[in-house]
């Protein structure tokens, strides 16, 4: 059966899909058979005409972006200390002065995230 044209005969355009988690999903899927709408028309009508309440997410700060970007960052240095002390724990070759090594990279990093934290807002 060939689908309908719009009013304005444009036709439909191109899907969107997105991700819902099992809950969100069944949530979803109930209103929209509640509805008596397929969940295009249910979409179409439901959001497109604003009968949702949207909240938008507030704008993070350039201070707060350099955190996460710093933070980030960080992330992988702490996966290589990681990696680096579990193989060498493994091979036999973990000696203390590595580990106090390791111990003192930590703390800096530690340090330097709580200090970088206090200036954010």
């Amino acid at each position: 059966m060939p689908r309908k044209k719009s009013n304005d005969g444009a036709g439909l355009g191109k899907p969107i899909a997105f991700r819902l988690s099992d809950a969100d999903r069944a949530v979803y899927l109930e209103k929209v058979n509640r509805s008596g709408l397929t969940q295009s028309e249910f979409f179409r009508q439901a959001v497109l005409t604003n009968r949702t309440q949207v909240i938008a997410r507030p704008v993070a700060s350039a201070d707060r972006k350099r955190l996460l970007y710093i933070f980030n960052k960080t992330s992988n240095n702490l996966n290589q200390i990681a990696h680096r002390a579990n193989s060498e724990h493994l091979s036999g070759d973990l000696s203390e002065a590595t580990y106090e090594q390791l111990l003192t990279q930590l703390q800096m990093i530690s340090r330097y995230l709580k200090n970088t934290l206090e200036k954010v807002d």
